[in-house]
């Protein structure tokens, strides 16, 4: 019943902000939804962490995986939806945009959340494609928001690139189904009925299968080296989409690889995603790492941050065991620190009206609150301890160096390029001396609140995971 809530919330919200020109009531309709949906998914993560599994349809079904999702994706929803709102007012009271662009926006925001909650509940492959592809459709329309040339071309990139990686996964998501052929009747093809029926499938099309899987769904994350829509689309997006992008986006078109992978070890063993997902993922630290220093826009360089993450992420899931749980943690903490670091981007947009790192000066006596936000989730997201990243990486590394001991090595070496890379332009954009133009400001509380309180829950999480959150990872590192 709380799933039914979310998609009617998101769907109602959107119905009637077509109808209605009074922006206050869109705002507050949008922020309703948003809380209607994040307090269905705490009951929803709550009820999986007791009794296993959540299904109130045939078609829709949450696993632990799939409730933790749920809950970021409910977290960062409401979170985003109310920096938006004061966000879009502070543009406008630019003439960036009009009242038609934030109706837009207020419409496509609430179809990208519903389509990405549909995603991690879909309890068939088809249609976790079929609102994983919606998501590319509505955030098209949000990159290229401000109409711009170079917005047009991010978006068209965007669009473009993930298409074609997501017919790839489709294809592969079919191979999988060759599984059933044989087995006659008119069942509903779950992801469960998949993983009971993964010993009919052949090894090698299992192998094809997944590699498809893994570079259609990779390009969704970004893993290198379908990355490069990226850094575009973060940089064009309004910075509550370049949240949302990195910070929940990410894990449901994970969890998609994530389920597939089950089924193909059950068909070939584990050693050969594994290895996979390993490559992968040390490509991505390093290349994320010596593309970082050369960032010019600061927006895109936490993109080449989600670009490393996302490695370190794979890097985890393809070591197994402990190494599965540290990567579904420092899912949750990336995701978390991301919300910090995109909405401190947006403001630091709106003071300097700029993107570019030249142009950002002084921002520390300039905007000293979002400064202190965006240096701290600098801190955090590098691994810096004694931050939660810190201790997932250290843990997927002490796994890694007994099995794969060179690539930990080269993964250790890059996530401390990456930390230098970083390092290097925080310190020219908050630390140099301030243009003398700039007005010091940082009163709109609004826009400082929300990226304050993801602050406070990632430090928090870094020193006491709740009972129910730890029962979902440990179970997360079990199935998968």
């Amino acid at each position: 019943m709380e799933l039914l809530f979310i998609i009617a919330s998101f769907i109602g919200t959107a119905l009637i902000i077509i109808l209605i020109k009074n922006r206050l009531v869109i705002e507050l309709l949008s922020i309703g939804a948003s809380f209607v949906a994040f307090i269905s998914s705490v009951f929803i993560a709550l009820k999986v962490s007791v009794f296993g599994i959540y299904t109130p349809l045939v078609f829709l079904s949450v696993d632990s995986l799939g409730s933790i999702i749920m809950l970021i994706i409910g977290l960062i929803c409401l979170a985003t939806t109310i920096y938006s709102v004061e966000y879009l007012r502070q543009e406008t009271s630019k003439n960036i945009i009009g009242f038609t662009r934030v109706k837009q926006y207020f419409i496509l925001l609430n179809l990208f959340l519903m389509s990405m909650f549909l995603a991690a509940s879909a309890n068939n492959p088809i249609f976790a494609w079929i609102f994983i592809e919606a998501t590319t459709l509505s955030t098209a329309f949000l990159i290229s928001f401000y109409n711009k040339p170079s917005s047009l071309e991010a978006a068209w990139k965007y669009l473009i690139i993930n298409s074609i990686g997501l017919l790839l996964g489709f294809l592969g998501t079919l191979l999988y189904f060759t599984t059933t052929t044989n087995l006659g009747g008119n069942d509903f093809v779950s992801w469960q009925f998949l993983q009971d029926n993964a010993h009919n499938f052949d090894p090698m099309v299992a192998k094809i299968a997944f590699i498809f899987v893994l570079i259609g769904y990779g390009t969704k994350v970004g893993l290198v080296p379908m990355h490069t829509w990226k850094p575009d689309a973060y940089s064009k997006a309004p910075a509550p989409i370049g949240a949302l992008l990195s910070g929940a986006l990410l894990p449901v078109a994970f969890a998609v690889i994530l389920k597939l992978k089950v089924i193909t070890d059950i068909a070939v063993g584990p050693l050969f995603s594994h290895n996979l997902l390993i490559f992968f993922g040390v490509l991505s630290i390093a290349v994320a790492a010596l593309i970082m220093f050369n960032a010019k826009n600061y927006k895109r360089l936490l993109a080449y941050s989600s670009i490393e993450n996302a490695g370190v992420m794979a890097f985890g899931f393809g070591l197994g065991g402990l190494g599965v749980f540290a990567a579904t943690l420092h899912m949750i903490y990336h995701s978390f620190v991301k919300v910090v670091l995109f909405l401190s981007s947006g403001n630091l947009l709106l003071r300097y009206n700029s993107d570019k790192i030249k142009n950002v000066k002084g921002a520390l006596s300039v905007v000293p609150v979002t400064s202190v936000l965006f240096i701290s989730g600098f801190l955090i997201v590098t691994g810096t301890p004694p931050f939660g990243i810190f201790l997932t990486k250290m843990q997927i590394l002490s796994v890694g160096i007994n099995t794969h001991p060179v690539a930990s090595i080269i993964a250790l070496f890059f996530m401390a390029i990456v930390f230098i890379g970083f390092f290097k332009h925080v310190t020219s954009m908050f630390f140099e001396e301030k243009q003398v133009d700039i007005e010091i400001s940082d009163k709109h509380i609004w826009l400082i609140i929300p990226p304050l309180i993801f602050l406070v829950l990632v430090f928090g999480l870094s020193f006491y995971i709740p009972p129910f959150l730890y029962t979902l990872i440990s179970d997360v590192a079990v199935k998968y």
